[in-house]
């Protein structure tokens, strides 16, 4: 299969260990974004998947591109041109002091392109999967209308989609998304989120607290077939984050599909590094859903990927499709391997 992303990759400067931004004196340097991280994922575990974007045509769109390709990302619909790349700022959290992210975002190459500048029916060629996530159309009208005509390209050429909701407070209000996504939705076939998102987009209320540091996966089925029988998906996924402090957390999933709720095993993680971990989550969930015929392996590789993902600094996932089926397998035992 060959899978398919669209969104912005940003350049992230984060301080060095567990230092707060007055602190730093460098920061370390790293590339990501939703759905990049996405076809990234898929590709080192071993598919095909192309990024579709536009960078600006300097060094620093070179490297961020060659950051893509050094994984075997195809980058041939990435678009050069436009004022600069993304920047996100991030200070990792430690104990009770949570992780904080300072965007710096505002007329970069792709919230400035343009969906003319595109030729979807040339990029469908060819693609079975198409995904996308709620960021992206939150960073300008025109990045909405880009979103628009991706998904209606897409669902044109027969290409499965599915679309991560992705709130973000700091790019857009609830009103905003809901007034967006909701109408879009008609063109997608798998909805993913957590709690917050599904309230937040599309106005599903899910149950629990996680400031409590508990989730209650078999409450959250009512609200993914609620949202199912609305929108008229093949299923919808969420990703429950259980936050005991900054470094530990609890993680599972599960998945609403073929009029059933599929729930996860559960995690307990000590956590390196969970920027990029719900992605993660959509790219073990979209390969579970085309590897294997059972929904709750495929829920169980999505939460299994993502689990190891918070092991790993940066932004990407570089687990492979072996070390993920050993933990889906029970081995959580991190001995080390001679």
């Amino acid at each position: 299969m060959k899978y398919a992303t669209l969104g912005e990759l940003m350049l992230r400067l984060s301080t060095p260990g567990y230092q707060r931004f007055v602190q730093a004196k460098s920061f370390d340097v790293n590339y990501g974004g939703g759905e990049a991280n996405v076809s990234l994922s898929l590709c080192n575990l071993g598919e095909e998947a192309a990024f579709i974007s536009k960078f600006p045509a300097n060094d620093i769109g070179d490297a961020a591109r060659n950051s893509l390709r050094e994984y075997g990302v195809d980058t041939k619909f990435i678009l050069r041109g436009g004022e600069r790349l993304g920047i996100y700022y991030l200070e990792t959290g430690d104990s009770v002091r949570p992780s904080k992210v300072i965007y710096d975002r505002a007329h970069s190459s792709i919230a400035e392109a343009k969906a003319e500048e595109f030729d979807f029916d040339k990029i469908f060629e060819g693609i079975d999967w198409f995904h996308m996530t709620g960021i992206t159309p939150a960073l300008s009208e025109s990045a909405r209308e880009i979103t628009k005509q991706a998904l209606i390209a897409a669902k044109k050429h027969g290409v499965t989609t599915s679309f991560d909701l992705n709130f973000r407070a700091k790019l857009w209000t609830r009103e905003q998304a809901q007034a967006c996504l909701i109408p879009l939705m008609q063109y997608v076939d798998y909805a993913i989120g957590n709690e917050e998102d599904a309230e937040a987009c599309l106005g599903f209320k899910a149950p629990g607290d996680v400031s409590k540091g508990k989730l209650d996966a078999d409450g959250y089925g009512p609200m993914l077939k609620a949202m199912c029988e609305k929108f008229g998906f093949k299923g919808a996924a969420a990703s429950l984050r259980e936050s005991h402090s900054a470094n530990d957390n609890g993680w599972s999933g599960v998945l609403f599909t073929n009029g059933k709720l599929y729930k996860s095993a559960h995690y307990e993680l000590r956590i390196v590094d969970r920027v990029g971990g719900g992605d993660s989550f959509a790219a073990g969930l979209i390969y579970g859903l085309t590897h294997y015929d059972d929904p709750e392996k495929a829920i169980n590789f999505a939460v299994a990927h993502s689990a190891y993902k918070h092991t790993i600094p940066g932004d990407y996932n570089h687990a492979t499709v072996k070390e993920v089926e050993s933990l889906m397998g029970g081995n959580t035992t991190g001995r080390v391997q001679r």
